[in-house]
């Protein structure tokens, strides 16, 4: 059994994601504690009580996300002897991708905790709010192909990209208002559903250029390790060990797409992974995975429970 971890992004977030392995193990509580720390505010609580409208805000839910993230990764190393060594790779869905990083020795946990409030802070500066939008193309005639040419004919009066290629039958894209509005009409004429994404910026495109400056800047100061395990990026789908390539990349993340789709058929291809395992909030990767490498088995670590039967399975 060859094993990836993986790691999801923003949208997974709910009130209440981590309270049950806080309470469980001290190694979860830990992270919280930690990340709390790091950041100079009450995320936990935040995390544990809401608001939910707090919760979502960009800058709360990235490293919120990356905290349950980590502390299921740290729960399993102290509790159930697993480490992250364990994983033939380790790949995250956009703010996921920090996750993984951290989760695998290349970024501290505090270092990861403050890069990605100043991501979440930076993306929504970068475009006025109401000005950008996302769209979800779902449906069995959806593939990149389409989604492509709905953002070609969204491009001719605005920035509309593929901004996630999450799977067959989900590609979301993403630019300015005007451009994903005439998107969607393409997008419906070539035979998919388009669902507008409550979002507060328009997040994986051109658009967010102002961002990646300051996310350049700000990785330029931060200390980056050789992961532990080969991290595959999302801007390349394929794995890179290289400090210096991975902070490169997490720069062109921020504009560039996200390739998922293109991720998970090279690890189930190519890099032999049989078990894909979802460490934290939700369970939308794991669905992901199934419907991407149905020959391989995929489960989601977000529960006690969870964690007791995937150690026991190994």
């Amino acid at each position: 059994m060859s094993l990836a971890f993986l790691f999801p992004g923003q949208g997974s977030q709910a009130v209440g994601m981590g309270a049950d392995l806080a309470a469980a193990f001290a190694p979860a509580r830990e992270v919280f504690e930690e990340v709390d720390e790091a950041l100079g505010q009450k995320l936990s609580v935040l995390m544990r009580e809401g608001p939910e409208d707090q919760l979502t805000l960009t800058e709360n839910a990235q490293p919120a996300l990356m905290a349950v993230s980590l502390a299921v990764v740290r729960t399993l190393e102290r509790e159930f002897g697993i480490g992250i060594d364990r994983a033939a790779f380790v790949a995250g869905h956009s703010l996921g991708e920090y996750s993984a990083l951290c989760a695998a020795g290349a970024l501290s946990l505090p270092d990861t905790a403050r890069l990605l409030k100043l991501r979440g802070q930076a993306m929504q500066r970068a475009v006025p709010v109401g000005e950008g939008a996302m769209a979800s193309l779902i449906g069995p005639k959806t593939d990149l192909a389409l989604a492509e040419a709905a953002a070609a004919a969204g491009s001719a009066v605005g920035v509309c990209v593929v901004a996630n290629d999450n799977n067959a039958g989900n590609v979301v894209i993403s630019g300015s208002k005007a451009a994903v509005d005439l998107a969607i009409e393409k997008a419906k004429e070539l035979g998919a559903r388009a669902i507008p994404l409550n979002v507060s910026a328009p997040f994986h495109c051109p658009l967010m250029q102002p961002a990646a400056d300051e996310m350049a800047a700000a990785l330029a100061a931060a200390a980056i390790q050789a992961p532990r395990a080969p991290v595959v990026a999302n801007v390349t789908a394929r794995p890179t060990l290289d400090p210096e390539a991975i902070r490169r990349l997490l720069v062109e993340q921020v504009t560039g797409r996200v390739r998922w789709r293109e991720s998970l058929v090279w690890l189930a291809g190519e890099g032999g992974v049989t078990r894909f395992a979802e460490a934290g909030a939700g369970k939308v990767l794991t669905g992901m995975a199934k419907r991407i490498a149905p020959d391989a088995e995929a489960v989601a670590l977000n529960a006690p429970a969870d964690l007791e039967a995937f150690a026991s399975s190994l």
